[in-house]
């Protein structure tokens, strides 16, 4: 038995020297040889599960991790780390649960603070994210990782001005903080500084030039700078890097797309699917590509594919306005009213998600229906210009002309620059010319 354990802890040293040399696989063969001699040490669970979630391998790290806490149950770094891996996995609720109870266990321990505001900000429970923050910052009130981590908060609620002072703050302390520049430059893109993301981008790449997640932010960038050599290099590089990243072929695809070459967009998304059947544009794509060859056939099928995953997904508010309006395109409106219908119920007091499903039923026909899903709209958003538009163009088509006058105003007090404004007075014009000849010829 001694024996037995003495060669234990030679397969744990060697395991150490693997997973420090980035041999995942072969550390985790070592730490197996040792649990399968002596499994009885929560420590060495604890670094199996610790390798296994360096590898990618969350719920083989989270299993690994729970066996090192039945071991020892009071250890709250082994419940740190399973909250961290629940996070990695998906599962911010377990996650949260994992954190909280190595909080109560060490109340000094800031990391599970800090790691809370992620896991908060995944569920947008933005009061809470903001309570674990002021937590850590009473722990440490210059921990870079906490201001890191709420500055990602706040991106993901839509404030950009407080998402770029938390991350300067993190960048400023602890300037090796992992991508912390990559993460400012995604905060200035969405500020709508282009120019000064590019500048973060870069820095970031110079400091780590594999950084595959950089190399793909950065192309996103410059796709939507239009400078598509540019953005078609950087991804070719994240390819030689490693020629499985879906990411990488889907955007080498956008490019493609915008250049006409349709047959190597085609190519490049079915790639992009293959590799990750659950990429979350990679159906629509290949759909926009069958409109375009005029199989609506084969754009139908693939949309009312997406629109399964939506009813067994929640899919983000972009990917829902997306499919419907590719639903309505392929003349799929009523399917495009179900997806919409379900968007709704989850977005009571969303405008937008009111927006769709008038879209959707004006586009079936319904106009009543229609008519008080945009007035839903107008109520949580008394300027929302689509809404404006749909009513205006319902009232000219019920033949509603004073009531249309009254929409085709707010729509010009709202946005004067809207280009439908022009075709909305024509077609209110000739309806009520129209309808005036035909009472005079009655006459």
């Amino acid at each position: 038995m001694m024996n037995d354990w003495s060669e234990a802890e030679s397969f744990v040293e060697r395991a150490h020297e693997l997973y420090e040399a980035g041999r995942w696989a072969e550390a985790e063969a070592a730490l197996r040889r040792a649990l399968a001699l002596n499994p009885y040490r929560a420590e060495w669970h604890f670094n199996l599960g610790l390798t296994l979630e360096a590898a990618g391998r969350w719920d083989e790290a989270e299993r690994a991790l729970k066996q090192a806490h039945e071991l020892d149950g009071n250890d709250d770094q082994i419940m740190l780390m399973l909250g961290m891996t629940c996070l990695r996995a998906g599962r911010a609720n377990d996650a949260l649960s994992w954190l909280e109870r190595a909080a109560r266990m060490n109340p000094d321990r800031i990391d599970a603070y800090v790691h809370q505001i992620e896991a908060f900000a995944a569920l947008k429970r933005w009061d809470e994210a903001e309570q674990a923050f002021y937590m850590a910052m009473q722990l440490d009130g210059g921990h870079a990782g906490a201001f890191a981590n709420m500055g990602e908060a706040q991106l993901l609620r839509g404030d950009t001005r407080r998402a770029i002072a938390c991350l300067r703050e993190a960048a400023q302390r602890e300037p090796t903080l992992p991508r912390v520049h990559a993460r400012l430059a995604s905060a200035y893109a969405d500020a709508g500084r282009p120019a000064r993301a590019l500048e973060l981008y870069v820095r970031q790449l110079r400091e780590d030039p594999g950084d595959v997640d950089t190399l793909l932010d950065l192309a996103c960038l410059l796709i939507d700078m239009n400078r598509l050599g540019e953005a078609h290099e950087r991804l070719r590089r994240v390819l030689e890097l490693d020629p499985n990243e879906s990411d990488a072929h889907f955007y080498m695809g956008e490019i493609a797309m915008r250049c006409g070459r349709i047959a190597e967009a085609e190519g490049a998304y079915r790639v992009a699917r293959k590799l990750d059947p659950e990429h979350p544009d990679v159906c629509r794509r290949l759909a926009r590509v069958a409109l375009q060859r005029g199989e609506v056939g084969e754009a139908r099928r693939l949309l009312r594919r997406e629109a399964k995953r939506a009813a067994d997904n929640d899919l983000p508010p972009e990917e829902y306005a997306a499919l419907v309006s590719m639903m309505v395109e392929a003349r799929l409106a009523k399917d495009a009213v179900h997806v919409a219908s379900d968007f709704v119920k989850g977005n009571e007091t969303d405008a937008g998600a009111w927006q769709l499903f008038s879209m959707a039923l004006l586009n079936t026909g319904d106009v009543r229906q229609g008519v008080i899903a945009a007035r839903e709209v107008i109520r949580l958003n008394p300027g929302h210009t689509g809404a404006l538009h749909n009513l205006a163009l319902a009232s000219i088509r019920t033949q509603h002309f004073a009531r249309a006058g009254v929409f085709i105003a707010r729509l010009a007090k709202a946005n004067s620059d809207d280009p439908a404004l022009r075709r909305l007075r024509w077609m209110r014009f000739i309806g009520r010319a129209r309808r005036l000849m035909g009472r005079r010829l009655k006459g």
